[in-house]
């Protein structure tokens, strides 16, 4: 017969050898936890990213493939690849003059509103950022710019209409003002936060060499704004290009104003839409901003996080 199994001596169970191995399969077993959760993780990490890769890819694969199909292979199947391709709604696009209008409309109105930024909102954030410790004015200046930030667009739409129709400036000139207006206070948020990162001391030390107010901001504050600058600068190219209702309700009296956004609803009527041409105007208004950015978005991310750490 078997002889029943002893349990371990207390002699045993304290010697180190037999310490030493508890430890070891705990810890092991820990480490197997650990390792599998980590995996978990990580393929739930994996699943999001493709998912939204997904998201982002599949309307820019759609906007390509309809602009190269005709209107029957659209009506045919919407999702498939063109076969054969035809470059004719592109070639109606680029020989089309109200495509042309719309494009200069569109990068005349770009070009000044990044200046107008690049000269206003810097100037402005470092009044706001230097005289808020000791003013309480600039403070609450910069709280009412802030919340500006949560008042959405539809709230102001009205009023800003009525004011620029009293004004007479329903034109570029008066969107390049809109556009300049409606940055301020996303433009001044992200500049005084960076800002903080610059020390005083430099400023101070110009100070006593001499240097004015105006001196000490062109040669030592704005050069080391730069990064921000570039990121609040990009970041105001890609929303002016791409922006479809302010120019809907201050640009809509004659096709002559046009931007890009609004050229595309050209092909567009009460019963039916040229898919077409439509998304052949997509494309082509994409293309400029794509490039740009594809060049300018290392400067987003330098600038972005260059003002997260102070010195």
């Amino acid at each position: 017969m078997p002889t029943a199994s002893r349990k371990p001596s207390s002699q045993v169970l304290l010697s180190p050898r037999f310490l030493r191995s508890r430890l070891h399969l705990r810890i092991r077993r820990r480490g197997c936890k650990y390792v599998t959760k980590k995996k978990k993780v990580r393929i739930l990490t994996y699943f999001v990213l493709i998912l939204g890769l997904i998201l982002i890819l599949f309307p820019l694969y759609i906007t390509i493939v309809t602009a190269f199909k005709t209107n029957i292979q659209t009506a045919k199947s919407f999702f498939t690849p063109p076969l054969p391709a035809t470059m004719e709604n592109v070639w109606v696009i680029l020989t089309s003059k109200e495509y042309w209008s719309a494009f200069k409309n569109t990068a005349y109105i770009t070009v000044f509103v990044l200046l107008g930024n690049m000269i206003i909102m810097p100037a402005m954030s470092y009044a706001i950022a230097r005289s808020m410790p000791s003013s309480r004015v600039y403070r609450w200046i910069y709280y009412f710019l802030l919340l500006g930030i949560f008042i959405p667009f539809q709230v102001k739409m009205m009023p800003l209409v009525k004011m620029m129709s009293y004004l007479h400036m329903l034109n570029p000139t008066g969107l390049i003002i809109l556009c300049i207006s409606s940055s301020t206070c996303e433009s001044v948020f992200l500049l005084v936060g960076y800002m903080g990162a610059i020390p005083q001391e430099m400023e101070e030390a110009a100070y006593v060499d001499g240097a004015s107010t105006f001196q000490t901001y062109t040669k030592i504050v704005f050069p080391l704004l730069k990064p921000m600058l570039a990121t609040v600068l990009i970041k105001m190219a890609l929303w002016t290009w791409n922006d479809f209702m302010l120019p809907l309700v201050t640009l809509n009296r004659s096709w002559k104003y046009w931007t890009l956004t609004l050229f595309q609803y050209n092909f567009k009527t009460e019963y039916m839409i040229n898919y077409g041409l439509t998304f052949a105007t997509i494309l082509m208004s994409m293309l400029p901003i794509l490039i740009f950015y594809a060049f300018m978005q290392k400067y987003i991310i330098s600038g972005l996080t260059s003002g997260a750490v102070k010195s």
